[in-house]
């Protein structure tokens, strides 16, 4: 595979510094983030990442594709729509991402009332949880986040997350990522967010309530 030659580059052979030379511009790893639970659309992209122009998308993708991290494709019909997805060599970034999220939020100036998509949700999960709260417990648990819908798998001390189907599901979410972080990560009453038309739960009210809870924030630096 022949990688896009860079204008841009710090020139120096640190690990660190190339990576940098591949995803180091503004918005190129928050792009490969929204790709992490698979292809979307253009449109998509757009619409969860809703501070980034069209233009500066368009750049950053075609930069990921000249790097080797996304490949564009078509689906087949009925859809026959243009998606983006991330390679092999793409999704091994995950673990990056996940370290630097739970890194980041030690700092006192995170603040995790600001707006998030839903796939940064989901990904959230996959990096907070702890392996001694979910221990002995199997379920699953969905979410139902405007047009998309998604699924928690719990088994074996771990949560996979991924896009599905949450029908049958023990307990659903049903809200904006906002709201659902609320309660997960916020300590919001279930009760306020459910009287304010925020958050809605259906089927295991007290399963709901327990996976609030296998997702505690690491402590924050001192400032």
């Amino acid at each position: 595979m022949k990688l896009e030659k860079r204008t841009r580059s710090y020139n120096d052979a640190c690990g660190t510094a190339h990576a940098l030379d591949l995803i180091g511009e503004r918005w190129a790893l928050l792009v490969m983030r929204e790709l992490m639970l698979g292809p979307k659309r253009f449109s998509d992209l757009k619409a969860d990442l809703p501070g980034i122009s069209a233009n500066v998308l368009t750049q950053r993708l075609e930069g990921l594709e000249g790097t080797g991290l996304v490949r564009r494709r078509r689906l087949p019909p009925p859809a026959a729509a243009q998606v983006y997805e991330l390679t092999d060599w793409g999704y091994e970034a995950e673990p990056i991402v996940q370290e630097l999220g739970r890194w980041a939020t030690r700092s006192p100036a995170h603040d995790p009332s600001l707006p998030l998509s839903a796939t940064s949700l989901m990904l959230s999960f996959r990096t907070m949880q702890s392996p001694e709260r979910i221990a002995g417990l199997a379920a699953r648990v969905g979410f139902r986040i405007g047009e998309q819908s998604f699924v928690a798998r719990i088994a074996d001390g771990r949560v996979h997350t991924e896009r599905g189907d949450p029908a049958g599901a023990d307990a659903i979410f049903t809200g904006a990522p906002e709201a659902i972080a609320g309660a997960v990560y916020g300590g919001a009453p279930f009760e306020a967010l459910a009287a304010a038309g925020a958050l809605k739960v259906e089927g295991d009210e007290a399963l709901a309530r327990r996976f609030a809870t296998l997702f505690p924030l690491p402590p924050k630096v001192s400032a």
